[in-house]
């Protein structure tokens, strides 16, 4: 041991040792809690165990819109394959049963006793390709039907219905997946996290809302319902417990006009859950804020959604938003690269209860800010001046140009005194 403290230096093993302890993974005492909205407003869901599956079928054009767009498309693709091939397969037992597969009638087709059921068709691939043409309309002239056939009329009219069926469900399914109401949602934004302060005496819960497109949403309302797992007193635990919380708009409708980034307030009061709990209190509690946006798309008349969610972890206590709208020239602009950016202001620590109890505490806080602001502003000219006084210092000592020579005045009184002496 002595050997090894003579070799390895303490500062070396001391320095190896912290260095071995960061690279180590951190534990979290508090495990991450599971969204029910995620942040994008996809729902964080998983239904397992489903045994009514056939109910999807019953519902087959919603479930196709449902559908991934790389299944879409394989459904679309196929659809089609499948009914051509089937309906080739008809057009060749036809043209089998009427004998035109036969080599003997080749050298016959010309003359007027016998006449094919359809013209030029003498193999499955050239079924294959009147069963595109009769479906598609396309219709090039060399392969069409004749009248020689009543069976042939029938497979005519029910590949065109079949056809019209496909065309009107599949074209139906891909418009209605581009021209979702959720996609439209895609340019709602939502500010990143929520703040909690005072305004007009009362502690508020706030978010930002913005429309990145100049085209509006007509009778947008916002809603607001905590999440949370709750116990009741008979011992029952619902896991997802849902709350309404009113949201403080002075418009009677409850609709707000999204014209500019608009901040979002619902004041914490008796209503609220969240009127017990305090600054310190919010880091553990385990509730979930989810924010439903929601109105009718100027464009095309749909009803939209846009959703979020502020989980405890995402909601500052004591912050603002920034003002964004500016007037520039006669026009408001809306700078965005300042959207979720937040300032610090004076808040009591204590929740809106015990505010409500003792207003002294707002009044104190308040006080105290003023102080810390009017502390803080002499602390900065007391720097200011400090530092101008060095900056004249060290322009004198640098440019000794700048440095004024003393003048001496000497009296003819001085000078005879001192001619005495």
């Amino acid at each position: 041991m002595l050997a090894r403290k003579s070799i390895i230096p303490e500062e070396y093993v001391l320095a190896r040792i912290a260095a071995e302890n960061l690279r180590k993974p951190r534990i979290r005492d508090r495990p991450r809690k599971a969204r029910f909205i995620a942040k994008n407003g996809a729902c964080n869901l998983a239904h397992k165990n489903i045994r009514e599956q056939g109910r999807f079928l019953q519902d087959i054009f919603t479930t196709l819109v449902d559908l991934k767009w790389r299944h879409t498309l394989v459904i679309f693709t196929m659809s089609f394959l499948c009914s051509w091939l089937l309906f080739a397969m008809m057009w060749w037992l036809v043209a089998f049963a009427h004998g035109d597969m036969d080599p003997s009638t080749e050298n016959t087709t010309n003359s007027t006793k016998w006449t094919p059921c359809v013209t030029c068709v003498r193999s499955f691939t050239s079924a294959f390709l009147f069963s595109i043409e009769v479906q598609v309309t396309i219709g090039f002239g060399g392969r069409m039907m004749t009248e020689e056939c009543p069976l042939a009329i029938t497979v005519l009219i029910l590949q065109n219905i079949v056809g019209l069926i496909i065309n009107a469900v599949m074209l139906g399914c891909i418009f209605m997946k581009t021209a979702q109401a959720h996609r439209r949602a895609e340019t709602l934004i939502f500010s990143r996290q929520a703040v909690i302060a005072v305004r007009n005496g009362k502690l508020c819960f706030m978010f930002r809302v913005g429309d990145l497109r100049k085209s509006m949403i007509i009778s947008a309302s916002v809603r607001i319902q905590v999440v949370r797992k709750t116990t009741t007193p008979e011992g029952e635990v619902i896991p997802i417990h849902q709350v309404d919380i009113p949201v403080d708009n002075p418009i009677e409708s409850n609709n707000i006009f999204l014209v500019a980034p608009l901040i979002i307030c619902h004041v914490i009061d008796k209503r609220s859950p969240l009127y017990d709990i305090s600054a310190a209190d919010l880091a553990l509690q385990d509730l979930e804020l989810i924010v439903i946006l929601e109105g009718v798309v100027e464009t095309t008349g749909i009803t939209t959604q846009a959703r979020t969610s502020y989980i405890a972890e995402e909601i500052l206590w004591g912050h603002r938003f920034v003002p964004i709208v500016t007037e520039e020239e006669g026009v408001y602009a809306v700078d965005y690269s300042k959207f979720g950016n937040t300032i610090k202001v004076a808040a009591p620590r204590c929740s809106a209860r015990e505010l409500d109890e003792k207003p002294s505490i707002l009044i104190q806080t308040l006080q105290k800010s003023e102080l810390s602001h009017q502390n803080s502003l002499r602390k900065r000219n007391s720097m200011r001046r400090n530092n101008s006084i060095r900056r004249s210092n060290s322009m004198r000592r640098t440019n000794p140009s700048l440095i004024v020579p003393k003048v001496q005045f000497i009296t003819p009184e001085g000078s005879q005194n001192a001619s005495e002496t």
